[in-house]
């Protein structure tokens, strides 16, 4: 039977060892994964031959749609967690095995369509830009982070606004509160004139409570993906915590900073900047246990975050929606899907399944 479509999605932001193959859940609809290298996959059946794999396929939801169509999301890395972002359809190979196979055959590419389009409808990112406003920032470097922040919106929110992909601006003092500067917006101009507004009269406490804002701001991060996934769409956020000092208000301790961190849903991702020489650099690299990146001085300052934007954006577009029409037909029963991705010499694969019921053509 010939496939018709077969589309992987780029979107513009995660099962144990069994050496048989299984079967597969029927119509999964937005069962997120929240831990496990390979998510709600598996490793590729033995009889594969692929190896250890370089790339991880880390599969976050995966769900069926008739006529025939199978959809499976999923984020990639390296071996060493590294984002990988940019893939496009002709790297990946897709394999399928029914009941009446030994192993598995390639789902042809000349008898199927690769594209990349958008998947907004289910899957939201968002990014919250977290600034030290205390009074040492506000008192010697505050032009210099105002056109660091500036940068980093500029070169992470795209081009064309786009609802699924929204920033927050989040700043802390000596206060036990996360303020809002500005609220989740699609908008790179709203959130540059919220930057332009910052001025050094902004603080009434000069203190610095950096592990409550860690703390509060994972809490919100946390908030927007238990929001998305209510709502039907898969959502990821980024952390992103600006400070140029250690916690000095002691009103929270750095074991629950850390711990609220190391806990926290692994669709969150965090990215800490840290400025001059004071920081705690062993703590912000815990803190942020995406990437890390540090500023001698003022001057460094929008180089550092220009150099973390480029961190947030691949980590948003690592994640990727496959798409395709499966040949197999109602009373199939259960089958076993792999997914191969090929970078240059690097290869990785995971294995799912799906069940058929209901499958007819006419599948686009």
């Amino acid at each position: 039977m010939k496939m018709k479509t077969l589309r992987i999605v780029l979107a513009g932001i995660a099962l144990g060892m069994m050496a048989s193959c299984g079967s597969a859940d029927d119509d999964v609809s937005l069962n997120l994964n929240l831990d496990g290298d390979l998510g709600l996959g598996k490793p590729a059946d033995n009889c594969l031959n692929f190896g250890s794999n370089d790339l991880i396929l880390s599969i976050q939801d995966q769900y069926t749609t008739l006529p025939g169509k199978v959809s499976v999301f999923f984020r990639v890395s390296d071996a060493t967690g590294n984002p990988v972002a940019g893939l496009t359809a002709d790297q990946f190979t897709i394999y399928e095995q029914g009941r009446n196979d030994a192993c598995f055959n390639t789902i042809s590419a000349s008898e199927s369509q690769a594209r990349i389009s958008s998947n907004s409808q289910i899957f939201t990112n968002h990014t919250l830009l977290v600034l030290d406003l205390s009074n040492s920032v506000l008192s010697t470097s505050l032009n210099e982070l105002k056109s660091a922040s500036a940068s980093f919106i500029d070169n992470v929110m795209p081009a064309v606004a786009s609802e699924s992909y929204q920033m927050g601006i989040y700043w802390f003092d000596g206060e036990d509160k996360l303020h809002e500067l500005h609220p989740l917006t699609a908008s790179k101009a709203d959130l540059q004139a919220a930057i332009a507004s910052i001025t050094t009269g902004i603080s009434n406490d000069p203190s610095t409570d950096l592990y409550g804002a860690v703390i509060k701001s994972t809490d919100k991060a946390t908030a927007l993906i238990e929001a998305s996934a209510k709502n039907n769409t898969i959502g990821g956020a980024s952390v992103v915590i600006f400070t140029d000092g250690t916690d000095q208000a002691s009103r929270y301790t750095e074991d629950k900073a850390l711990e609220k961190v190391d806990k926290a849903n692994s669709n969150i991702s965090f990215f800490t900047i840290g400025l001059g020489s004071e920081i705690d650099s062993a703590v912000l690299e815990a803190i942020g246990k995406t990437y890390s990146v540090f500023a001698g001085n003022k001057e460094e300052l929008e180089v550092t975050f220009n150099q973390l934007s480029q961190k947030v954006s691949e980590r948003a577009n690592s994640y990727y929606l496959f798409e395709y029409c499966s040949p197999k037909r109602d009373g199939s029963g259960e089958s076993n899907l792999v997914i191969q991705v090929n970078r240059g010499a690097q290869q990785g694969a995971v294995q799912t399944r799906f069940n058929a019921t209901g499958f007819t053509g006419g599948c686009q």
